[in-house]
């Protein structure tokens, strides 16, 4: 197969992967700018700084109902801490909230098995113990202290304003100012993340990943303890490398599953959201170099272990799931099925919020995790604009060359 073909099936790759998680996005991220607008912040933060095991209890479920968004996420953990929440349980709110939501659930469930979902979950839970284990085993008090008193120059006082009726047109105005407020935070990782999704799933050929990741495509149950831990430790070193948030992150592991890596190694890589470079800086600028490697350090421990136990769990009770059949290049994306009315009917959802948005007059909001955009953002802005660029070269390639 010649270089265009190759690419055309690259760019038909990319776009395959976005048109089948279309419809989980927007559903996404509606249900997370309902919870912003009728679920108040502030009585989260109240809630959560008093015991230790009451604010991880609390932090895990309102980060449960909270955005799947790595950055937005990194922000509302931001805040919570620095209005009084303990670190650990502003630790398992940012877990929760990119591990435990609804939207990345369902773009697990369309990209891989029922399995990964499953996982999923309950990788989120054991995540936040693990951390919460490590993190009991030696207290950063001193980082603790000093992030606090770094974040306590830089914090207004901020109130939640009295919560809006279900049936109010100015609330779902409010809704739609969130919706795309998500949508702007997340469409340069998204449009990166599937575009290089596509690239792998057509360049790079198999014999990569079973180089990078020792004895690939041996079956799910015949790894060696010492090659689940080099998947699950090579994982998220590949994530950190990708630069792309949890939404994004998805289809690349579609991409690793399809060439045979482990399910401790795919787990591993969809886990690595939080530890990626970009993720790395921001908490750096929020609360120092020190603790942010500490933070680093700590997840990346926690998600190894997070991910070999649910290897070794799910094949205890002989559920670990099938090696890929079909290479993503070969599947048929764009066909009359559910995907398409799914599709359909949310895309209208989006017109509708759209026209709350930009011809009601909803009030601006303005979002602090949007406004800080320095030499990183406008990097990823450049990379997701030649991203325009050649999924429009592929498809000029494959409707007017070939």
């Amino acid at each position: 197969m010649g270089f265009l073909e190759t690419y055309a099936q690259a760019v038909t790759t990319s776009l395959g992967y976005f048109w089948m998680a279309l419809w989980a996005f927007v559903l996404g991220y509606l249900i997370s700018g309902m919870i912003q607008i009728f679920v108040s912040r502030e009585r989260m933060q109240q809630s959560m700084g008093a015991s230790e095991g009451k604010g991880v209890l609390l932090g895990t479920f309102f980060g449960f109902i909270s955005s799947s968004c790595s950055f937005s996420a990194l922000a509302s953990a931001k805040s919570i801490f620095s209005k009084g929440a303990s670190f650990i349980a502003s630790l398992a709110f940012l877990l929760a909230s990119t591990n435990l939501v609804i939207e990345l659930g369902l773009l697990i469930f369309i990209f891989l098995d029922w399995q990964f979902v499953t996982a999923e979950y309950i990788g989120g839970i054991l995540l936040i113990l693990f951390s919460w284990l490590l993190y009991r085993l030696k207290k950063p008090k001193s980082l603790i202290k000093s992030a606090r008193d770094r974040l306590s120059e830089e914090e207004g006082h901020h109130h939640d304003s009295e919560i809006p009726s279900l049936w109010s047109i100015k609330a779902w105005q409010q809704v739609a100012q969130k919706y795309f407020m998500e949508w702007g935070m997340v469409w340069k990782d998204v449009t990166i993340g599937f575009t290089v999704a596509g690239i792998i799933a057509a360049f790079v050929p198999q014999s990569f990943f079973e180089a990078l990741f020792i004895n690939t495509g041996g079956g799910n149950s015949e790894y060696s303890f010492v090659e689940l831990l080099q998947h699950a430790a090579i994982g998220p070193v590949a994530a950190f490398c990708t630069f792309i948030g949890s939404m994004g992150n998805i289809p690349l592991a579609a991409v690793l599953y399809q060439n045979g890596v482990s399910f401790a190694g795919v787990m591993a890589f969809i886990f690595s959201d939080l530890v990626v470079f970009p993720v790395l800086r921001i908490n750096a600028r929020y609360y120092g170099w020190k603790m942010s490697f500490y933070i680093l350090i700590l997840l990346f421990i926690s998600l190894v272990f997070t991910s070999i136990s649910l290897h070794y769990g799910f094949d205890f009770f002989g559920a670990l799931p099938e090696a890929a059949t079909e290479a993503a290049q070969k599947q048929e994306y764009f066909k009359l099925d559910y995907t398409f009315y799914l599709n359909l009917f949310f895309l209208l959802l989006s017109l509708l919020l759209a026209y709350l948005k930009f011809f009601k007059g909803a009030e601006h909001q303005h979002d602090h995790a949007m406004a800080k955009k320095g030499n990183f953002d406008r990097l990823l802005k450049a990379l997701a604009i030649l991203s325009y660029l050649w999924l429009g070269g592929g498809l000029v390639v494959k409707y007017l060359i070939l």
